[in-house]
């Protein structure tokens, strides 16, 4: 088994140490084959060379300028992983690594594995301020409705791929926001490709990049353009793939 761990950074220069001084070990560990591939997505601080004192042939940086969004930067990743399993994991680590091995669990006869913290195994480590609390329930109401239905949090960082559904669903991905993990959990069931949602350990960052008004906005509107560009064709997903056997 090998394992391709995307990471997408954007101004990571302090919190990013610590998480590869993390995942690094955890994988050596774990697998004979692994790689961690960090994303600078245009960042004006010193995250590229916080990769390259990382001092490990296992991680490198891929990195453009300017800033494009954490939809591009996960999209640039999985497509250049190498992997037969894509774990796709946000920089603050709010779920710990050791969580993968419940996704890989999960990919038992599956394709898709996300990480959720809204089932009744989840475990909630520090919880969100109130208000973030009501506009996730909220949006995810709204996701519900719309473009992915029986799933209850669409936007945890922690999700882990087959590589195959992970290229053909991201090759076709257009949204480069944070709604991207709607945009592609909407292509996967599109395209005939199996999703399980398990409950994992996270802790809240509160430095989390996340705006609860800008961003929230930003994420509805992208989530009306699913909507808009499925009903136009733009997706080259119409004829759905026959799923994993």
């Amino acid at each position: 088994m090998t394992i391709s761990v995307v990471i997408p950074a954007f101004n990571e220069q302090r919190r990013l140490p610590a998480t590869l001084q993390r995942v690094v070990p955890y994988l050596a560990g774990r697998f004979a084959e692994y790689e961690v591939i960090v994303v600078d997505d245009g960042s004006s601080d010193d995250t590229a060379g916080v990769v390259a004192a990382a001092g490990s042939g296992r991680v490198r940086l891929l990195r453009y300028a300017p800033n494009r969004g954490k939809g591009h930067a996960v999209r640039t990743g999985v497509l250049a992983a190498t992997g037969e399993f894509i774990l796709v994991s946000d920089a603050d680590l709010s779920t710990p690594i050791e969580e993968l091995e419940t996704l890989l669990q999960a990919l038992d006869g599956c394709d898709v594995a996300i990480g959720s913290r809204a089932t009744a195994q989840t475990r909630i480590l520090r919880y969100q301020p109130w208000y973030r609390i009501v506009l996730g329930k909220t949006f995810n109401k709204i996701v519900r409705l719309l473009a992915v239905g029986g799933l209850n949090d669409t936007q945890c960082g922690f999700k882990c791929w087959r590589a195959a559904a992970a290229r053909a669903v991201f090759s076709r991905s257009l949204i480069d926001g944070f709604a991207f993990d709607v945009e592609t959990l909407f292509l996967a069931r599109r395209m005939g490709f199996s999703i399980r949602e398990v409950g994992v350990a996270w802790r809240n960052d509160p430095e989390s990049k996340v705006h609860p008004l800008f961003h929230s906005a930003q994420m509805l509107k992208d989530l009306l353009k699913i909507r808009t560009l499925a009903l136009c064709g733009r997706y080259r997903a119409d004829r759905p793939q026959k799923p994993r056997p």
